[in-house]
Formats: structure tokens, sequence, C-alpha cells
């Protein structure tokens, strides 16, 4: 039997949602809310489904909601699911509140429903691939940069844009606790940050340098990892990736110490890309949000341990942009 589900906030993300879902055919779109009541029934039309302007009027008519709402509304919309033991899939980031975040996993802990995070780009076919390494970062460098769009404008480009690749750093890092952390961010269109940098220092040693931008003449995003098994270059537009293993170089870097010592050495006919291992990771071709809302399913129906991107996990993210915000606030300039 399909399992009936709801779109909530029929913006950008929303739409992206209630496509992918109406293709799947073990979901049935039920409905789509909006406080818009024109935009609710325009995607109604398209999807074949029913028009809310109230989503609470959803919560008993399906077994699963996507929340695209606004940021700010995240935890609002999700409650009354939540409350009912419906699963929910809450688009990044999990909330701008980390209290009220706290107190629906809170509640969440005592639901017959599973609480997913919408961090799509875990499911980017690049990151997957570069998932199947055993890779313990040392250095973690990320951009993610894009021209304005007009959109997410309630919250910065912290939470809106930098979200993503603080979630893909935390994985990698493999811990939560924050050392230290530095960060700058200007505001030049509205009244939160456009452009942000932060350097982020975790308590086993992982630095992360992390730069966003939604102010760039072109888009761009992409993320490079630095440790002793292996240096990796993803990029998650173009969904290519490159790896340099360390262990098939021991002998290399093995010769290369040895003839350092040797005063008659002659490098200068040595082309060193030549003598290292690189390898193109084997990417597929799949749409990130499908798969997405597969592994939401997939916890939703109990054939997966855990959702993939835990309700802790999206709280975590939140946590770590928190800080950031908290050391772009407390920046001074001449």
């Amino acid at each position: 039997m399909p399992l009936r589900f709801a779109v909530v906030g029929c913006g950008r993300m929303g739409k992206l949602h209630a496509r992918v879902l109406s293709e799947m055919p073990q979901v049935e779109l039920v409905g789509v809310a909006d406080t818009s009541p024109a935009a609710a029934e325009a995607l109604a039309a398209q999807r074949k489904c029913r028009a809310f302007t109230d989503a609470s009027e959803l919560v008993d008519l399906v077994d699963a909601a996507v929340v695209a709402a606004p940021t700010l509304h995240h935890i609002a919309v999700a409650r009354p699911f939540v409350a009912a033991g419906k699963s929910v899939l809450i688009e990044k980031p999990l909330s701008d509140d980390l209290t009220a975040a706290r107190e629906l996993i809170e509640l969440a802990r005592g639901s017959r429903g599973v609480v997913q995070v919408g961090h799509a780009e875990r499911f980017n076919p690049a990151v997957m691939a570069m998932r199947k390494y055993a890779i313990r970062p040392k250095f973690i460098e990320s951009h993610r940069i894009s021209p304005y769009t007009f959109r997410s404008t309630d919250v910065g480009v912290v939470l809106d844009v930098m979200i993503h690749d603080i979630d893909i750093v935390l994985m990698l890092a493999g811990t939560n606790e924050v050392r230290s952390v530095e960060a700058v961010g200007v505001n030049v269109i509205g009244d939160t940050e456009d452009i942000a940098n932060a350097r982020v220092t975790f308590a086993n040693g992982c630095v992360a340098n992390i730069t966003a931008s939604r102010l760039a003449m072109k888009t761009e995003r992409k993320i490079r990892v630095f440790s002793r098994q292996a240096y990796l270059s993803l990029d998650f537009l173009k969904k290519e990736g490159t790896i340099i293993k360390a262990d098939p170089n021991v002998d290399v870097v093995h010769w290369i110490q040895e003839q350092r010592n040797n005063p008659e050495a002659d490098f200068a006919g040595v082309n060193w890309t030549e003598l290292l291992h690189i390898e193109n990771l084997s990417i597929e071709n799949n749409e990130p949000l499908r798969v997405e809302q597969e592994a939401f399913l997939n916890a939703v129906r109990g054939t997966a341990a855990r959702p993939e991107v835990t309700a802790e996990e999206g709280l975590a993210a939140m946590e770590c942009a928190e800080k950031i915000l908290a050391s772009v606030r407390e920046h001074t300039w001449e």
C-alpha cells in the first residue's frame, strides 16, 4: 500500500519535493499546503492532489509530510505531525531556533514516526562516492558560492548555503565537538550576512575552512579533503571527484626522501604527478532529492535502521552554524 504524503510549503523546494513524490509509485501525494491559496492551488493542480492553506488539516490524512516552508516556520509546521506520530522530512536547516529544535527532538523521541532533516547534499552522487573510502580528515576546505537567487531571504548565507557544507564537514570530521571558531561575514543586500568564511577546529584536531557566498558571479560547489589516507577533491555541481591515495605512493615518498639526502640527486626530470596514484571517483548519475526521498521512505517503513540524516545530526549542524554566527557577530571592523 502506498504511503500517504503531504508537502507543506509550495515554494521552490516544495515544488521539487512534490514532483519527486508524485513520480514515486510507492507514494500517494494526498495534498500540498501553503499560506498562499494561489500557490497551493497551482501546485495541487499540477500534481493532481488537494490544496490546503492550513497544514494542520493534513495531519490526519497522511502518514508522512515534507516540511518545505520558510525556516522560521519549520518547527511550528512539523510539531502537529510529530505529536500525532507521523513521520516528517524537514528541509534544511532544521530550524533557526535551537531551543525549538531541541523541543521537537524531545517530542519525536516519544513518537511512532521518524524525523529526517533534508540535507540533500549528503545524497549528492559525489558525496556518496566519497563515503565509500575510510577517510579521517586532517583538513577540509569547502567553497559554496552562487549569484543571488532572491529566495531564503529570511536567513543569512550561513543557514541558507553554508549549512550544507557544515553538515558534510561534521560527517567527515567524525565529531560534533567544536574546539574553536573564527568567522567573518558581510551583509550587502539585507540585514543578514551574504558572504561568510569560518575556520572551525574540532576537538580531534581536524580543521575545516568553510566559505559561502550568495553574491558571486558564478556558481561553484567544491570541497577538498586532506588526510593521511588520501587527498580528495570533489565538485558537487559537476558531480566529479578525484582521489589521490597515499598508501600506493609509500615507495615513491621513501625514494624521494632518500634522494633528497643525496647531494648528487637531480629531480629536474621528475614529473611528480606521474608518480602519484590518481583515480577518478566512480560516480552514479542519480538525483539527490530522489535518493533522499527513497532513504526517508525506507526509514518510515522501517526497512532502514535510522533516518539517513537524523534530527540530532540536523541539530548538530545548527549548533555549529550558531557558533559561526556568534563569531561573525563578535568580529569587529575598524
